[in-house]
Parts: C-alpha cells; sequence; structure tokens
C-alpha cells in the first residue's frame, strides 16, 4: 500500500492540473463535480436511469458529469437521441476501451464492446446477412414450434415461469444461432450461458460497468496477490467461462457440419462457403454476442408482459376478445394472422414501452470534440440514452406510468408515429442499434398472442382466497427484469389445453 498511495496522488495531482489548463468551454449543464474525482457520488449502480430522469427535471436534455476527467454524457430526449448518435453517427459510433470488459475479461470481441473499425462493421454485416428484416422470414417456422413448447411447459409448470422463459429465451437462441436442441432447464450449454449472461449483466456492468483500472489503467499491471488487485483474479475466472461459451457451442455447429447432421442455423448460413480465419473469428465472436444480447432483452419483455396482464385484467380480456374474433377456434395464433390483430400489436408495444428492457442504453463514445446547440461535448465521453426518460415522455405518452395500450390506436401522421413507436428508442440508435431486434421483435409478438389466446394469467390467491398484490423488485445493473412474483397460469378452457398439447406433440 506504501507504493500506491503516492502514486494515486501523483494521479490526482495530474488530473487537477490538467483541469485547470483545459480551456473553458461552454460543457452541458448537470450537477457540481467535486475537485478531482468529479461526480462519482451522484452516481448509483442501480437503476441509474431514474438518477438521470431527475437531472433531466433540474437541467437540460443533455446532461454532463464526469469522473476523474471522464466525461459521461446523457441523452434525455428522443430528439436530442437522434440528432447526436444518428445524424452525427459518424463520430458517435465508437465504444469506449474498457480494460475491465475488454482486455481482462476478453470481451473485446464482441458486438457490444468492439471498437467500431473494420471489426464491427463485418460483425454488423455477418448479422444483417443472417438476421436482418429480409431473413427472418425464415426462422418464423421455428418461433411457432419453440413457442408451442413454451406454452405446453408453463402449463406444466405456471409457478416456474421465469425458468420456462428462460429456457425458451435461449433455447430459441442457440437454436437459431447454432441450431442446438436444449432438452431442459437445465441444459449444459442453458447452463453456461446463463452463468455468462449473469457475468455480463450483474458482475462486470456492476456500477455502470466503469471499473477503476478503467480510469487507471495502471493497476491491471499489479500483481494478482496485491492487495486490491482482487478486480483481476475475478477477471481471469470470468474470462474463462467467457471463452468457453464462444467455444462450445461453435464446436458443436462444426461437429455438426462435418458429420452431416447440422441443421439450418446462423452459424450454418454463413459457413456455407470456405471462410478465412479471420472471418471464422468475427462469425465465433459475432453469435455468441447474439446470444448475450437477445437472451435477457426477451425474458424481460416476457417478464413484463405477465405483469402487466397480472395488473390489467381489462386488457387481457380486450386482446382475449380480438384473438376469438379473427383466430378459429382449434388453432394458434400463426405470423399471418398478425396484420388482422392490431390490439395485440398495440399491447406489444405498450410492453415494449412500459417495462422498457434497457432503460439505460449501452454507451457510445465519441470520436472527436462536438458542439452541440451551443454545448462542447468533449472528445471521449461516454454517451448514454436515457431511453428510460424518453418514453415517459408526458407530451408523448400522456400518463406515462400508466399501462394504456390504447394510446396506439390514435390517429398519427408519419412522423408522430415514428416518435410514438418505442421500437425505435428500446434497441438502441444509429449504427449501434441492435441488429438483431427482427429476431426480437417477432419473437415477443408470437409469444404474447399465443399466450393470450391460450392462457389466463391473473393474480395469485392466498389461502383465505384473497388476491395477492404481486411485490415487484428489480435488482438487474443493465436490464430492468422483474424479480419473479406470484401469479395465476392457467389454460383458459379445456379446448385451449387441447390445442397446446396437440401443437406441442405434432411438433416433438
Amino acid at each position: 500500500m506504501g507504493l500506491i498511495i503516492p502514486v494515486l496522488g501523483l494521479v490526482a495531482a495530474y488530473y487537477v492540473w490538467l483541469h485547470l489548463n483545459q480551456p473553458k468551454k461552454a460543457l452541458p449543464p448537470g450537477p457540481k463535480p467535486l475537485p478531482v474525482i468529479g461526480n462519482i457520488t451522484n452516481l448509483t449502480a442501480q437503476e441509474l436511469w431514474l438518477r438521470a430522469s431527475e437531472w433531466a427535471k433540474s437541467y437540460v436534455d443533455v446532461v454532463y458529469l464526469h469522473v476523474f476527467g471522464q466525461g459521461l454524457v446523457f441523452l434525455n430526449d428522443y430528439d436530442t437521441a437522434v440528432d447526436l448518435l444518428e445524424k452525427r453517427g459518424a463520430i458517435y459510433s465508437d465504444k469506449p476501451g474498457l480494460i475491465m470488459a475488454g482486455d481482462l475479461c476478453g470481451c473485446e470481441n464482441m458486438v457490444a464492446f468492439a471498437r467500431y473499425g473494420d471489426k464491427s462493421r463485418r460483425q454488423r454485416r455477418l448479422m444483417q446477412q443472417a438476421l436482418g428484416v429480409n431473413s427472418i422470414r425464415a426462422y418464423q417456422p421455428l418461433l411457432e414450434v419453440e413457442t408451442q413448447d413454451l406454452l405446453k411447459r408453463l402449463l406444466r409448470d405456471p409457478e416456474d415461469y421465469v425458468g420456462n422463459l428462460r429456457r425458451y429465451a435461449g433455447g430459441l437462441t442457440l437454436n437459431t444461432l447454432y441450431g442446438y436442441h436444449a432438452s431442459a432447464n437445465d441444459d449444459r450449454f442453458l447452463t453456461l450461458a446463463d452463468e455468462c449472461v449473469d457475468i455480463l449483466s450483474n458482475r462486470i456492468a456492476s456500477g455502470g460497468g466503469i471499473w477503476p483500472v478503467d480510469i487507471f489503467p495502471f493497476l491491471q499491471r499489479l500483481p494478482d496477490w496485491f492487495p486490491g488487485a482482487g478486480f483481476k483474479r475475478k477477471a481471469a475466472v470470468w474470462k474463462i467461462k467467457m471463452e468457453e461459451f464462444v467455444d462450445k457451442p461453435y464446436e458443436y455447429v462444426k461437429d455438426r457440419m462435418r458429420d452431416g447432421t447440422a441443421v439450418p442455423c446462423f452459424s450454418t448460413t454463413l459457413l456455407q462457403v470456405e471462410r478465412c480465419e479471420e472471418e471464422e473469428f468475427d462469425i465465433r465472436w459475432t453469435a455468441n454476442s447474439m446470444y448475450s444480447v437477445s437472451i435477457d432483452t426477451t425474458i424481460t419483455a416476457l417478464s413484463h408482459f405477465i405483469l402487466a396482464m397480472v395488473q390489467h385484467p381489462e386488457v387481457l380480456a380486450k386482446a382475449q376478445d380480438e384473438i376469438d374474433r379473427v383466430i378459429d377456434p382449434g388453432r394458434l395464433p400463426t405470423f399471418a394472422d398478425r396484420p388482422s390483430l392490431p390490439y395485440i400489436e398495440c399491447v406489444m408495444s405498450e410492453v415494449l414501452r412500459w417495462g422498457v428492457p434497457v432503460p439505460l442504453s449501452l454507451p457510445h463514445r465519441l470520436m472527436e470534440d462536438d458542439v452541440y446547440n451551443g454545448m462542447h461535448i468533449p472528445k471521449g465521453s461516454l454517451v448514454f440514452g436515457n431511453v428510460w426518460n424518453m418514453v415517459r415522455n408526458p407530451t408523448l405518452f400522456p400518463d406515462p406510468d400508466a399501462f394504456v395500450p390504447e394510446r396506439y390506436l390514435a390517429p398519427a401522421d408519419e412522423a408522430a408515429a415514428r416518435r410514438r413507436d418505442p421500437r425505435n428508442y428500446v434497441f438502441g440508435f444509429g449504427r449501434r442499434r441492435c441488429p438483431g431486434m427482427h429476431l426480437i421483435e417477432q419473437s415477443l409478438w408470437i409469444v404474447m398472442a399465443s399466450m393470450v389466446a391460450t392462457l389466463d394469467i391473473v393474480k395469485a390467491r392466498d389461502a383465505a382466497g384473497c388476491e395477492v398484490e404481486p411485490e415487484v423488485q428489480f435488482d438487474n445493473a443493465v436490464f430492468r427484469t422483474p424479480r419473479p412474483f406470484r401469479c395465476d397460469i392457467r389454460p383458459r378452457s379445456k379446448q385451449a389445453l387441447r390445442i397446446v398439447r396437440q401443437a406441442a406433440d405434432v411438433a416433438a
């Protein structure tokens, strides 16, 4: 410790000197920083989007903070996010070079962490090739089959609805990416994936994903045994697990392709032609990135759908009425029915808005100094889109905390409809927008429509027969995923139960 204190003192002195010698420019407003350490005390490890929304009320749509000189910019308005992250995407599309997540934990090759350049562009081209809007129709039969299996498991074990949703989301993604069918909730690849997603979402991302080593890079050179170097020991364990998750499913695909038993999927689509080592490397990491991004988004959105139906039985009843008018008795909804189910569409839109899966978008890094509305935004700043605040704008969404699917039935011109469509918020902005959004969106629709058609989702009752209000808590650092809450999920009728069983048996 005797060496660290003088070194930290020199670093602090350097930042003081740097601050005193910087030209005074009009930065965006924000909480007043403390000397040297900046706004570190203003940040919070949990639900930072709520804190950022409070800043938006006190300042403007662009809020600036810094931590030891690292600029943090929060965009709290949709138009502002479009102006900077989309219209000026050429300079706002980089990602922070995080030493902890990247160099130490081995995630620098994932799409979410890759720096803007040739590699990130190659990865996104691969995703667009296999999962773009023109390719997604090929996955619809798989989505319908996986949904039928989910319904069957929900009816068999409704209390473990979260486990069943995780099995659905993970199994669907494994099947889509690697052609691998998960046969149980504790499947080896599902278990490995769960561990890695937890590492990404709750451990590496703890405290906003910025670790001391990201601010003081020299800390990575500390010996592993040195006091205060526990982060290096954690990173070494996490890196082994992350690399195993990248390699094992990919090796499974390659083995199946060699013995002729592979089924069509993201990886086989891209490996149908001879690939060089660099291209195979990109495919391997791109597939892994897709899993890590899509699974928690899907689970979070579907958990909020169940919560909304429990808390708003009138919405579920109205959606069921629409289903009953459109869908012939004796069958489940299909994608062909989607244009005829406008209220189901409104329900899904409101779930995405009201239960926004990622309330604070992953940070973009500004690649050069910029000026916006007279405000200087320094090069290297990390820029966050506060999606939570955007989708709770009372001008666009009156009574924003209420769950009101009917808000999307009101007529609107093209520009207003775009501003009101939560799909334009929740999947990110600009060149870093989630390239798997079309698969996720279609997956959510078929599950919600099928659950409305076959299930009653209501409040649980206690031993005295009284309704139990769901206790809703959130503790994920990135995804706003509710903890499991009590509810009652049961078949709407004997006919619905029979249809689900028949469909799942045929699919099997």
